[in-house]
């Protein structure tokens, strides 16, 4: 998932790295610019990954946290919406580890690239729609430090209904989509939330506006299915694992209902750029989520060394830069 609360909780000091790969080639961050008729400004037609950099615990190396599962996920949502003519896998890897050593990254970061549709071919009529239209490619990148300590937000059950996977396929990050999201948060925002949990078409819990979505009940840890209009999120995937293969927990993936939302004990989200964080009030209801001893704290200090290098195990989810 992404990066919407990171301006309103998080707020770290987000600043911009000097080059950017644009044009099949690394320009300075102020010449990427596209025209107003691009398609996917106009019509919401591109994919991205949100992907995270991590120094090591003793800041002598950075390492990109499971780097392959998100170009291989950027890539199926890519062929979603026909943008094709792009680097392949491995290409996209190199591109990505040569931005960061030509931004002389040395510390945490943020990585994001975007494939989108760009002009009609010759011969090709205006119009909203997928053929006929070329592709393009760019990846920027720029420091997000990782939380210092561990905060809890107030989040609301949201109105607004998560899109179905029939009408945008939720499995794939498309800029389009995230109008869905933009509202359910400006809503909770102008409510006084930090951010909405939000109903799918079935009227269960789908996910947050940007984040996949965990709620804790007598020990148990309790997340959406991935048949709930979710998006499989990496990290989503990774708590998941840690939870049963490092920490012990049982982990159910199925259907929850609004009414066992505010029963749950405890509630955090997961994402690429949010990490994980704790809500701390859903509604009216306060949850424990923010204790020494709670099960959101054991899966953020576990999640924090996992990305450091500290889990030496789980050593292959980490690329190395330098």
């Amino acid at each position: 998932m992404d990066t919407a609360f990171e301006a309103q909780t998080l707020k770290p000091k987000v600043v911009h790295h000097p080059f950017v790969y644009f044009n099949n080639k690394y320009v300075p961050f102020s010449d990427a610019l596209l025209p107003v008729t691009t398609q996917a400004f106009n019509y919401g037609t591109g994919v991205f990954e949100g992907i995270r950099a991590y120094l090591s615990e003793d800041k002598k190396s950075l390492n990109i946290f499971r780097l392959d599962e998100h170009i291989s996920r950027f890539r199926k949502s890519s062929e979603i919406l026909l943008l094709d003519s792009l680097p392949d896998n491995e290409q996209i890897k190199e591109i990505i580890l040569n931005l960061l050593i030509k931004n002389d990254v040395t510390s945490d970061c943020y990585i994001r690239p975007i494939a989108f549709k760009k002009n009609l071919l010759p011969g090709h009529g205006f119009g909203v729609k997928l053929s006929g239209v070329s592709s393009e490619l760019s990846i920027n990148t720029l420091n997000m430090p990782s939380r210092s300590e561990l905060k809890g937000i107030r989040c609301t059950i949201s109105k607004w209904q998560r899109i179905s996977d029939n009408s945008i396929p939720v499995g794939a990050k498309i800029t389009g989509g995230y109008i869905n999201s933009a509202l359910a948060m400006e809503s909770a925002n102008r409510a006084g939330f930090d951010d909405a949990l939000m109903l799918n078409v079935h009227g269960n819990l789908a996910e947050a506006t940007t984040s996949n979505v965990f709620i804790i009940k007598n020990g148990i840890i309790i997340t959406p299915s991935l048949n709930s209009h979710i998006l499989d999120g990496i990290t989503r995937n990774t708590v998941i694992h840690l939870a049963k293969q490092e920490l012990g927990i049982n982990v159910e993936e199925r259907e929850i209902s609004p009414s066992e939302i505010l029963r749950a004990d405890e509630c955090f989200l997961t994402g690429t750029g949010s990490e994980i964080v704790p809500v701390t009030q859903i509604d009216h209801i306060n949850l424990n989520s923010t204790g020494r001893n709670s099960i959101t704290t054991k899966v953020n200090e576990l999640y924090m060394k996992t990305v450091r290098g500290n889990i030496k195990s789980l050593s292959n989810w980490l690329t190395t830069v330098y």
